[in-house]
């Protein structure tokens, strides 16, 4: 059984003080698919990109990492411009256009599917999310989101927020940082946020505070882990590491999610932890290998 992850790839030039623009693969979900392909796993992306130069390195770098790519490449592949603090975090400006060909995606016994980031809520590529999660639905394939809010792109607050209580009722795990919620419920504390969308249908949530750690919460459990100690390169990608390896460990656990202990969720979070930690201790979103696992 393979994972399916829909959504955006996008070359990311990264900029910082005293340096030459840097270049690299990027988009949150191709992310996702990226890590789990290094992890050892069955992974297939539907993505949009552009039959020019960065769309055909964006392939052959998806490729090498064992991800089959459903692309039918035309045009300009998107890029995100990631601006760089002295901290290492980033801020991005993005030239974009999702419109993926979901008739590439042929029907298949799906372990897990994961959605996400701008391609859940930009159209026409939207309509192809809800199709694909509705598939999934009814092969009861485990169903993720992360959200990865960028609010120059997705526009209007209440819009947005509606579209992500939408996707968050039919989703098994929602991933999102302490950023992104503080943005969706402005003013509530992390447990209210978290309680809000539990109530929405998701059966686990996480969200990522940095440096703080994470907190990872059923409706019935809620634990919080620290961060992994690392000298940190850059942010980029941290997130989607910290995605993928909840996606990798708990395909094939659905539907007995709600019914987790404390102890399986804090050794969720310490893998997830562990695996973006390995991420942000080195440049741009190189996520971890199978190999690294126990070096």
């Amino acid at each position: 059984m393979s994972i399916l992850v829909v959504g955006e790839s996008l070359i990311d030039i990264v900029s910082s003080a005293g340096a030459p623009d840097r270049y690299a693969p990027g988009g949150a979900p191709a992310n996702v698919a990226l890590g789990l392909g290094r992890l050892g796993a069955d992974v297939e992306l539907l993505t949009d990109v552009g039959d020019d130069f960065h769309g055909g390195y964006l392939l052959a770098h998806l490729r090498e990492s064992a991800v089959r790519v459903h692309a039918r490449p035309t045009g300009s592949t998107s890029t995100a411009r990631a601006r760089l603090s002295p901290d290492g975090s980033a801020e991005y400006d993005f030239s974009l256009r999702w419109a993926p060909d979901a008739s590439l995606v042929e029907s298949a016994d799906w372990s897990a599917i994961h959605v996400g980031s701008i391609a859940a809520f930009l159209s026409p590529g939207a309509a192809a999310v809800d199709s694909l999660l509705q598939r999934g639905r009814a092969s009861s394939a485990l169903l993720s989101f992360d959200p990865n809010i960028r609010p120059t792109i997705i526009g209007d607050q209440e819009q947005a927020l509606a579209r992500f209580e939408s996707l968050a009722s039919r989703v098994d795990v929602i991933k999102l940082s302490d950023v992104d919620a503080d943005w969706l419920y402005p003013g509530q504390s992390s447990d209210a946020q978290m309680d809000q969308i539990l109530r929405l249908g998701a059966q686990v949530v996480a969200l990522t505070c940095g440096s703080e750690g994470s907190i990872l919460s059923t409706a019935s459990a809620r634990v919080r882990v620290p961060a992994g100690a690392v000298k940190v390169r850059d942010t980029i990608g941290a997130g989607d590491s910290f995605m993928t390896s909840l996606v990798h460990d708990l395909q094939g656990t659905h539907p007995r999610l709600e019914d987790m202990n404390e102890d399986t969720l804090a050794h969720l979070g310490e893998n997830a932890s562990r695996r973006a930690a390995i991420t942000v201790g080195r440049t741009g979103a190189d996520l971890p290998w199978a190999s690294e696992e126990n070096a």
